[in-house]
């Protein structure tokens, strides 16, 4: 934290690194594309004006910053916060930490987790894979207990290992435990050659029959802790019983049918980039930079907009 206030402490200094990470090799317009231009300082925020087109924008125009009254030194703390912890950071906490309001400190929460998921949208996995379905949620007061609870939204979780079973990169989705859900997982997730390591559920076994150049290893494990102890999926149960606990140990709540699947690319984010720390809050900011704004009104959509 003392390093990252050095560094970045200030409006200005995040405001240096924003335009080092849109623009490395200088000023291009984001209407005409043209370098030629001029620049001023309004309210504190560096400005430029095409000299073509005569179009002006600053740096967090066009991007996931824009129409927000925070300083860019808020935003990049969010950021550093949200990259250095361990486990999740809710919205109450940010407030805290940010200063301000929980409206404002959830809406940044997500939009930084949204930037996190389009980021993640591409992950392709190869090689040896396991795979698992998993639950986020749990009964509600009242509610049907078990798989059939109103509160459980299924999600799929794969993990790419090293041939000794260590985790590399995982891939999280919400899906339903179908084979054409496990299909489209597959379709979008992995890339061939490819061998999936799965328990007996049916339709893993449905959907690798028709996955092309897909060896499938099938191991029935019954339940019970025994199951969860064998050492195909050593690396698949340590990241969900981690990802479980980081959830569990966070929110008291939050709306899993809705915004699971932001909270699911949060997590694939940051343990993906786990040993690279020192460099994960520029790569989030380099993010930032190329993300489209996404307003408040599409971000509570979620699953409209996803």
């Amino acid at each position: 934290m003392r390093e990252f206030m050095e560094r970045y402490g200030s409006n200005e200094q995040c405001e240096a690194l924003l335009i080092a990470a849109r623009w490395p090799s200088g000023f291009i317009c984001p209407e005409c594309g043209g370098q030629a231009s001029s620049s001023f300082r309004r309210e504190g925020r560096q400005y430029w004006q095409c000299s073509l087109c005569r179009h002006q924008c600053s740096v967090i125009s066009g991007t996931i910053f824009e129409s927000n009254k925070l300083g860019l030194a808020r935003w990049f703390l969010a950021m550093h916060l949200l990259t250095q912890s361990k486990n999740n950071v809710a919205a109450m906490e940010l407030m805290r930490h940010l200063g301000v309001c929980y409206k404002t400190a959830w809406l940044l929460k997500h939009k930084l987790m949204e930037v996190m998921r389009l980021r993640e949208d591409s992950r392709r996995l190869t090689g040896r894979v396991e795979i698992d379905d998993a639950y986020l949620g749990g009964e509600r007061s009242g509610g049907t207990a078990g798989r059939g609870s109103e509160n459980k939204v299924p999600f799929l979780a794969a993990v790419q290992t090293t041939s000794d079973g260590q985790p590399v990169v995982a891939c999280f989705a919400k899906q339903p435990f179908t084979k054409e859900g496990v299909a489209a997982f597959m379709t979008k997730s992995f890339v061939s050659p490819l061998t999936m390591v799965s328990d007996g559920l049916l339709c893993f076994k449905a959907a690798a029959t028709r996955a092309p150049n897909v060896v499938h290893q099938r191991v029935v494990t019954g339940s019970g802790k025994a199951g969860v102890k064998l050492p195909q999926f050593r690396a698949i149960n340590t990241v969900l019983g981690n990802l479980k606990n980081a959830l569990c140990g966070t929110y008291h709540a939050f709306d899993f049918a809705k915004y699971g699947h932001r909270y699911l690319a949060e997590a694939q984010y940051r343990f993906n980039r786990r040993f690279d720390l020192s460099t994960i809050l520029k790569r989030l900011v380099h993010a930032s930079a190329v993300t489209k704004p996404h307003p408040a009104r599409r971000i509570r959509m979620a699953e409209a907009s996803h």
